[in-house]
């Protein structure tokens, strides 16, 4: 049976496209069939008369899958902006039952698939006559989470919120990943120990500015997948 996770950050641009490329880099790199999906992306670019999404794109490079980017999304959308409004710019809302079955396709494909989710954990995908917030699609893919958020000032505020607000929603958090990491920065060891402190969770890995590698052991980073 496979198993899975859902990546989400505290914020946009706090390094989780990142993160997730080596989470899957680790995994291949110890001889597991681990695969990526991402259900919805805007923000993606022409390159040669091709809408390529740069997320999916960067983790197929970091990670090595030989695959084309476009065919790890459900929904990719050129305008850069919440991918509710980018997907009513198009015309084009995002359908849950359309994310549930690709994300059934690659479960039936990888031992390991690691799904990355867009922006926050409150992101949303969709409020015409249907709402569909990325915690409902946490919930519908029945995964649990790995918070991305950063090492500076700040992280402890957005970590501690966006992991209660997930425990609130009766979603299970296994851990964080702190990105941008300096373990000689006092400010940066503090953060990891108040954060665990405060939300009883631990930091599984901390990422070092341009790593090329997840500092974890295997056997941790797969005991973080939940069956699905």
């Amino acid at each position: 049976m496979s198993k899975g996770i859902f990546i989400t950050g505290t914020g946009t641009d706090v390094g989780k496209t990142y993160v997730t490329g080596l989470i899957v880099k680790k995994l291949r790199a110890s001889g597991l069939n681990a695969g990526y999906y991402k259900p919805a992306l805007s923000g993606a670019e022409w390159i040669d008369g091709e809408l390529v999404p740069g997320d999916c794109q960067f983790v197929t490079h970091t990670a090595g899958l030989n695959i084309a980017p476009a065919k790890l999304t459900s929904y990719m959308y050129k305008t850069a902006v919440s991918p509710h409004l980018a997907a009513q710019l198009d015309r084009r809302p995002i359908e849950a039952e359309t994310i549930l079955a690709d994300f059934s396709k690659f479960t039936r494909c990888h031992d390991y698939l690691t799904v990355e989710g867009c922006g926050g954990i409150i992101c949303p995908l969709r409020l015409d006559d249907t709402v569909l917030i990325q915690t409902d699609v946490i919930k519908l893919l029945k995964l649990d989470l790995l918070i991305v958020a950063p090492s500076g000032l700040g992280a402890i505020n957005s970590a501690v919120l966006t992991a209660h607000y997930a425990q609130s929603l009766g979603l299970t958090v296994k851990g964080f990943i702190l990105n941008h990491y300096d373990r000689t920065n006092f400010l940066h060891q503090d953060n990891k120990k108040v954060i665990t402190q405060l939300t009883k969770l631990p930091v599984v890995a901390c990422v070092t500015s341009q790593a090329a590698d997840l500092a974890i052991d295997t056997a941790v980073l797969c005991g973080l997948y939940k069956e699905v």
